[in-house]
Parts: C-alpha cells; structure tokens; sequence
C-alpha cells in the first residue's frame, strides 16, 4: 500500500496488465453505454430518412405529374389539334408516346367542358371527366392528391391557352405514388448497410477509447486515484497563491481559497463562466485571453494583483489554462500613475476625433469643452475674441472676449443628471446640420432675399455634461453663455492672453482680487471651483481667445502633468477653430458675391404675378450654390421666366450663375424666342470653355429653362437645355408637368433647341423650380416630382406667395445637398377692351384713317393727351411698313401700364435709326418716333417682324428727352400723309 501511494503521489505510476471489459469496470460500462446509444442513434437516423424518402416520393410525384401536363400544354401543336377537327386522332397517340416516356399513368387531353379527347383506355375517350378540374380554367394549372383504386394517386392539371388568353382545352397528367416509391426502395439497402456500418464503427471506437482511458488514469484503481486527489487538495488550499483552473470554454474548474479572497468569489462559482463571476472587467479580460500572460498587474477592487497564465494542454492535457495570482498592492502607486498616462493618451485620441468635425467656429468651440468634461475638467469655458465668429483675426487679443461655448459636470450636491445630457440654452443646432456663421442667401415669406440663419452661431451653446443619475432635471449653466467677458490682471486669463502661454492655479485661495472683479465670484464660490488652468487658443502665432478648465474641491487640483494636458488639448482644437474661422471668412465672401448675382426684387409688370423662395445648401459642408431666376419684362406686355442651375457649389459655380443670368438678361433684350435665346447661351458657354486654362473649372453641365408668356394671347413658348420642366396648376386644380422636347446641358449639346408651346387660361399657375427642391442624396427626382405634385394639389386657388410656401413646407427635404430655386408666377390676360387692332392696306392714304382710329381709341381710354405723340408714331411706323415691308400689315395698341403701339408687316428688314443731314428730305421720321416713345425696338416673328414703342401713361405726353423744336414738329406735320 505504501508502494502504491507513493507512486499515486508522483512518482512512476505502474501499468495494467490486463484490459478487463466487465460490466463492473469503467471501460465495459462505458462501451455498453455508447453502443446502447449507438443503436438509438441509427434507429432514429432510419426512421427520419424513411420519412424523408416519402416526403420526397411525394414532392417527386407532385413535380413530375406537373411538369409533364405543362409540357403538353404548351406543346407547339397541342392548341392547333384541340381546334381541328379530330383532337383525338392527333393527341391520342402523342398522349400515349409521352406517358411511357415520363414514366406516368395517364396522359389525358378533354375539352374545357370536361369530354376527353385521350385516354390510355380507349373507350374512354369522349366520355366526361370526373373531379374538379374547372379550376384550371380561371387560376392556372393546379395538383392534388386523392386515394385511387390503384393506390395513392397525384394528378395535375394545366390549362392549353391560346395566343389571345382563351382556354382551348386541359391536360390531366397522373401517377401513382408507388411507381415513384420503387425508385426510392432501391436506396433502403443502402442505408441500413450504412447503419450496420456505423454499428460496428463504434463498436472499434468503445474499444480504442476504453484503451485510451486506461493508458491515461496509468493503471490506477479508485483507492489510489483518492489519496492522490487528496494530497494534491491539500496542496492547492494551503499555498499562499492563488490558483484557478479553467476550461476552454474558460469555465472555472477550481479555484483555491486564496484565490477565492483575491478576486471575492462567493460560494461554489465552480462550473461558472468567468465572465459572470462579477470580476472586474480587467481581470476578466486577461484571463479569458488565449495567450501566455506573465507578471500581469491588474487592479481587482482594493487590490493590485500580478497575474500568471498558461495554456494547460501544451504536455497532452486537456485544452483550458491555469492562473496563478499574487497580491503586489505595494505597486498601486506606480499602476495609478501609468493608468493616468493612458487616461490622458485616450483623452487626447478621442478628443482629437470629436473636435473639428466641422468648419464652425462656435460648434468647435463647444466640441473643445465637451471632451474636457468631465474626464478632465469639471467646468470647461471658451471665449473667443467677436473678429474670430466672425471669420476675421482679431485685432487686440487683450480686449473683450465673447463666451462662446460652456460645458460642466454636475456640481457636488446637486441634482443628478443622465450621464452625457447636453442641453442648449442658445439656439439648439441639429448635429448634421451644416451651419454658416456668413451671411447666406435665402428667401423670406416677404419674397425678399435676406439673411439666413448663418448668424445661428451668434446663439451661445451652452452645454453641460451631467454626473450620474436617472431623469432629473438639468442645473441652469454655471455661466452665462453668449456674453463680453474682459480679463485684467491679475487675473489668470489675463497672464495667458498676454504672455502667450499657458497658466496653472493649483488653488484659488489667495486670488481674492481677481475673483471680486469678475462678474461670476460669487457663483464660483457657491459651485466650489478651487483650480484651474487657462490656456490662450492660438494659431499660426495669432491668439484668437482664451480656454479655461475648473475644477471641484473634490475632483482635487489640477498639476504640471495637467497643465501639459490642456496645452495640447486646446493646441489642437486652435487649429481646427483657425481653420473654421477661415471657412467662415471664405463663406461671407462667396455669399455676399452670391447675394449680389441674385435679384434684389421682381420687376412691375402686367403679365404675372410672381413670388418665389431662393434656399441655399444646408448640408454640411455646403458652399454656395449656381441656382438662378429671374422675372425679365418683354414688350408687348410679356414676360419672361427663366430658372437655371450651375453645377457644384463653389464660388465658380456663383460667378458662373452671374455670368449666365447677365448673359440671359442681354439676350432677352434682343427679344429672342426661347429655341434661339438657349441656342445662343450654348454657344456662349462653349466660346468660355474653350477659352479656359486646364487649371481653370468649366462651367459645361449647367441647365436653363427659359418661358416667354404673352398676355395679350394667353400663350407661353417655352424651351430648356436639360433643366427639368415646369408644373402648371390650371384654374380648376389640375396639375401637370407639360412635355419640353429635352436637349442636352449648355455646353454640351451644339444640338438645335426645341420649343413647346402652352395655351394658359388666365389664373394658370406655372411652378418653375430647380433640382434641388425635388431631388437629394436619398431621394430620386421621380420621387420628389410626385411629392410636388401632390402639394400642388393640395394647394388650390393659392396666391403665389402661398403656393411657393406651401410647397416648401410639403416638398423640401430636411437639410438639403443643394440649392433650391422656387418661382411661381399666376397668369393674367389683357382686357379685351384695351387691346385695339386694324388692318392695314398698302395704301398711302390708309395712314390717315388709322391716325384717325387710334386718336379716337385713345379718348375712349381716356389717353386724349397722349394722341398728338401717338399719331406720329402710328403715322411713321404705318408709313415705313406701306412704303418697304410686304404685307399683311397690322397695327394693334394696347393699354397696360404703359401705351404699346405694334405694327407688324412680312418683312424681316428691321429699321435702323440714323441721324438725317440737313439737305435730306427724309429720315427724320424713325428718329422723332425715338424721341417721343420711352422705348421702341424690333421682334421678329414666324413670317415677318413687329416694331413696337411704348409710351408712359403718366402726366405728360412726352418723355423726359422728347424733342420741343416747333420747327421739327411742324415739318413732320405737312409730310404726313
């Protein structure tokens, strides 16, 4: 016995000699178990595959009855012999060919009235099928399966369509399950030989592991196997170290009593996972490592242990792992001081992801103050000088700072809050929202460009990082946010605005001066700040403001490892701030250029009535846009509408919107049609490009949709160049998109520009827009077109300012990628009765009667004083059409805000104003016609030209620069006609 316990306790254990396989030795019982298990196992394997395999013979059936009626059904022959004159003698042998081959019972081919054309009895044929096979004639080809006297049968049935989606007649295809069944019977062999084979493969398993087991407990009976686990016990419960042993799952397996006082494990936390053993998470994390661990120093609770790990199956073992642990509290200091300078390389990692995220001076400012806290700080505030926000440098950074961003931790005793809460007690600002601390561009309800919230800066954000607690109310701001704040020595920001470097007050005792002459004393006393560090924010050499992080009494005072901290926290963030005050700087320039393109106010007119909304990029990031409308007055009382986008967002893109709409505004002076103004805007455009640097940007991609709209005729002629087409709202609420033959971007195409023309019934809404209202970075165009389309509709009898508003609110995307023009103009019609028109005959002496006609229109109108003028130039212009155009000649006045005379004839030859010498006995008669209408000009139509004037209907029949020579005057009247 002492032999033996001496080898139980380590020494060489002996061998077996004899493998013994009885019912009462391990290795019997175990080999009857797992073939007992072994036979249950295979038994349920057979089982389930015999209920796979008549799952399958059912499926199988099912598909092969239903494949071969479709096949038949849509034969290419099958519809042509069902409306011959025999279906049988066509079908029957062809049923028959195809029965043997898919190996099926019955091919049966009948009529939609149920008589059979096929059978594989022959005396059944025209006889009436049985069963319900209507449904194939309204639903498609269907399966079922029903108890035959052959056994258990599936049948199909398909429809025979033909090429108009009549039924000419159905296919009925059976088979019996068993003749499907003798296919899978062939594979039972196989699987209880598989099942033999697997009995008898882990009959040899039980033997080798019943060997195995045998070489691993060494021949050891139970009584020495005890008193082994005892003295091994024994061992592991006195030893001054903590062992725990796990699996590899890392379970624990044991765990001795000193390892159960290090680590406080309760009672039996064996066979527990270690990650539900409530150990601090450090501990956890390295001993569910896979890995060698050596000498390991880990914190757990009041203690600092030095940790030992290895793997437990690198001499055979089994897989898991062993740690040793050791009680090295003595190093707690050392640890604290190497935990802090992690803390501290975290804090800046993470602070340098969070600061920056955009290009806005105030929103960096609070992002600065928010890693701060409370992490670092328990008060963080940040003043920056009024120049910074607004994107110049500052000029004395000793002078007044404003407060731009406040974040505090919960002051000790107060109320506790969420952890993380930020509250705003300025303007709150959406995180993805895009904020311009410029000027920028937008449109009011008033229809008037204006200033948009890009001042949304100049709302302090004040924000505080709570402590802990659930759902209490949030403290008010330790500091007034958004105020001047002006240091003096000897003041702590003072010493750093103007020595240029960072200061460190370890205790406020002492300070007594300063803190009585700043504003917040009291309050800093009541909150209990007791440090602090102020750190000026600097960038390329230029102070732009002071930071200043506080401390509680509690939170103890801040050191020179500190005060490093904060330099190279506020060091970073100066840059990002610099950088956004330059953005900021580059926005107010580029807006105040975008401003200045846009139209102040829609010009007086008498054809529309128009409004519309200019909304700039709210994304973040965005710059100014090229978006562009524009209202343009015509004569004849018409009226041009032009919308038009420039591609990108930059300050090219506005400059090439001012280019464009100055160029659409010149070519509209020519009185252009809509086809020729674009063909023109093209070209110039291509003349541009081609004339750029290769470093220079061009400006091809740009879109326009130019619509003229005449009052007088209620039609509006229309054309773009890629830009999408308007939404016309008629009188009755009905809403359409007109067709606008499409032509390619300017700059792009050479290709000749089309135009649509539109009859609009006086009070037609047409809604011209840009992309960006209808089209975003998560919605498609087609999308946005039926949404506007639905305002519209819920939009009737809307003036335009309603209607551009109401679609705004109904239509724009939260935070737009683009810029968003809007214009809605209202249609009008000339009255009937302040429209006159005569035709003229190329007669001299019709001058005269047509003089006569207008005077006597005239003192209808109530425009007697305008006559003399007006005869003269109805008299020249009627005179010069007579004597060098063709005919037709037509003469029309109209009444509007001004007298329109028009006279058109079938020339294409314009006038041409000249000054006549003193020997001429003509040639003075376009000139005096110059001199007393306020404008005049020449229009070319379809076939022939109209030369238009118009006349002021204020005080006074003469324009400022009308001739008052008598002389001249009185020769004009013995040469009239």
């Amino acid at each position: 016995m002492h032999k033996r316990g001496h080898q139980a306790a380590g020494a060489v254990p002996r061998r077996a000699g004899r493998l013994s396989w009885g019912p009462r030795s391990l290795a019997g019982q175990l080999m009857w178990v797992q073939l007992g298990l072994v036979v249950v196992l295979v038994g349920i394997a057979v089982l389930t595959l015999v209920l796979q395999s008549r799952a399958a013979v059912m499926q199988e059936a099912e598909r092969r009855s239903r494949a071969v009626a479709e096949t038949f059904a849509q034969a290419p022959g099958t519809v042509r012999a069902l409306d011959g004159p025999d279906p049988t003698a066509v079908l029957q042998s062809a049923a028959e060919r195809d029965r043997r081959k898919a190996d099926v019972d019955a091919v049966v081919v009948f009529s939609p009235r149920g008589i059979r054309y096929t059978h594989p009895d022959p005396k059944l044929i025209g006889k009436h099928v049985v069963g319900p096979y209507k449904q194939a004639l309204t639903q498609g080809t269907f399966t079922r399966t029903f108890n035959a006297s052959t056994g258990l049968t599936v049948v199909s049935i398909a429809p025979v369509v033909r090429g108009n989606g009549s039924v000419a007649g159905l296919v009925s295809v059976g088979i019996t399950v068993k003749r499907v069944q003798s296919d899978a019977a062939a594979q039972l062999p196989v699987l209880l030989g598989g099942a033999v084979g697997v009995l008898l493969l882990s009959a040899a398993s039980t033997l080798l592991v019943g060997r195995r087991l045998r070489r691993q407990t060494h021949g050891l009976g139970p009584a020495e196997m005890t008193r082994m686990y005892d003295h091994h016990d024994a061992v592991l419960h006195s030893v001054r170290e903590g062992v725990l042993i796990m699996d590899a799952d890392h379970r624990l397996l044991l765990a001795n009593d000193e390892a159960r006082r290090l680590l406080d494990l309760g009672p039996l936390p064996e066979g527990e996972r270690v990650a539900g053993l409530g150990m601090d998470p450090r501990v956890v994390e390295l001993l569910t490592t896979r890995r060698v661990v050596s000498d390991a120093v880990c914190p757990a609770g009041d203690r600092l242990l030095a940790i030992n790990i290895r793997p437990t199956d690198t001499l055979g073992g089994q897989a898991g792992s062993v740690a040793t642990l050791r009680d090295t509290t003595e190093l707690r200091a050392l640890s604290g001081r190497a935990e802090s300078a992690r803390e501290r390389l975290r804090l800046l990692q993470e602070a340098g992801a969070r600061v920056g995220t955009t290009l806005d001076v105030r929103r960096t400012a609070r992002e600065l103050a928010e890693a701060a806290v409370p992490r670092f700080a328990d008060l963080v505030t940040v003043e920056l000088a009024d120049p910074v926000l607004r994107g110049d440098e500052p000029t004395d950074p000793s002078g007044p700072l404003r407060r731009t961003a406040v974040s505090a931790a919960q002051p000790p005793g107060g109320e506790s809050t969420d952890t993380g809460q930020s509250i705003d007690t300025g303007q709150s600002i959406d995180t993805g929202e895009a904020i311009d601390t410029g000027e920028s561009a937008y449109e009011d309800a008033a229809g008037r460009v204006g200033d948009v919230a890009g001042r949304v800066g100049d709302a302090a954000d004040t924000s505080r990082t709570a402590g802990t607690g659930q759902g209490a109310a949030p403290a008010p701001a330790p500091f007034p946010a958004d105020e001047l704040v002006d240091y003096s020595p000897p003041a702590p920001q003072a010493r750093a605005l103007r020595e240029h470097r960072a200061v460190l007050e370890p205790g406020l005792t002492g300070h007594e001066a300063w803190l009585e002459d700043f504003r917040q004393a009291g309050r800093i006393r009541e909150l209990g700040l007791r440090s602090l560090i102020s750190v000026p924010v600097r960038a390329r050499g230029v102070v732009l403001g002071v930071a200043t992080f506080w401390r509680y009494e509690e939170s103890g005072p801040f050191d020179e490892d500190d005060l490093s901290l904060a330099e190279e926290l506020v060091g970073r963030a100066g840059v990002s701030i610099d950088n956004a005050r330059r953005f900021t700087h580059e926005h107010a320039t580029a807006v105040t250029l975008q401003r200045s393109l846009l139209p102040g106010a829609l010009p007086d007119q008498d054809a529309v009535e128009a409004a519309y909304r200019y909304l700039p990029a709210q994304a973040d990031g965005a710059g100014v846009g090229g978006d562009w409308f524009d209202v343009i007055p015509l004569p004849g009382a018409r009226v041009a509408l032009v919308v038009g986008d420039v591609v990108g967002h930059s300050l090219h893109a506005a400059a090439t919107m001012g280019r464009l709409r100055t160029a659409v505004q010149s070519f509209s002076a020519l009185d252009l049609p809509p086809d020729e103004l674009l063909g023109c805007l093209d070209e110039l455009v291509t003349r541009i490009d081609d004339s750029v640097g290769a470093d220079t940007a061009r400006i091809s991609g740009a879109t326009c949709l130019y619509a003229i709209y005449d009052p007088a005729s209620g039609r509006c002629t229309m054309a773009t160049n890629g830009h999408p087409g308007p939404a016309l709202v008629r009188p009755d609420g009905t809403v359409s998109f007109p067709e606008i033959p499409v032509s390619p971007p300017l700059g792009l195409g050479g290709e000749p520009f089309e135009t649509a023309e539109l009859d609009l019934p006086e009070g037609s809404r047409l809604v011209l827009f840009t992309k960006g209202l209808v089209a975003g970075r998560h919605q498609d165009i087609d999308i946005g077109i039926g949404r506007l389309r639905a305002a519209l509709a819920g939009l009737p009898d809307r003036t335009p300012e309603e209607t551009c508003q109401g679609i705004l609110d109904a239509v724009l995307l939260p935070h737009p990628s683009d810029d968003v023009a809007l214009l809605v103009a209202r249609t009008r019609r000339l009255d009937a009765e302040h429209i006159a028109e005569w035709p003229v005959d190329r007669d001299p002496a019709a001058v005269a009667r047509i003089r006569t006609e207008a005077a006597d229109r005239l003192a209808v109108w109530g425009l007697a004083e305008l006559a003399p003028a007006t005869e003269l130039i109805v008299s020249e212009l009627v005179t010069n059409a007579i004597r060098y155009g063709t005919g037709p000649i037509q003469v029309r006045l109209m009444r509007t805000r001004s007298l329109i005379c028009e006279v058109a004839d079938g020339s294409t030859v314009a006038p041409h104003l000249r000054r006549a010498a003193t020997t001429d006995e003509g040639g003075r008669g376009l000139y005096l016609v110059s001199r007393f209408a306020e404008r005049w000009g020449t229009r070319y139509l379809t076939r022939g030209k109209i030369v238009w004037t118009e006349q002021s209907l204020a005080d006074g029949n003469l324009p400022p620069n009308a001739l008052t020579d008598e002389a001249l005057l009185d020769q004009w009247d013995d040469s009239a006609p």
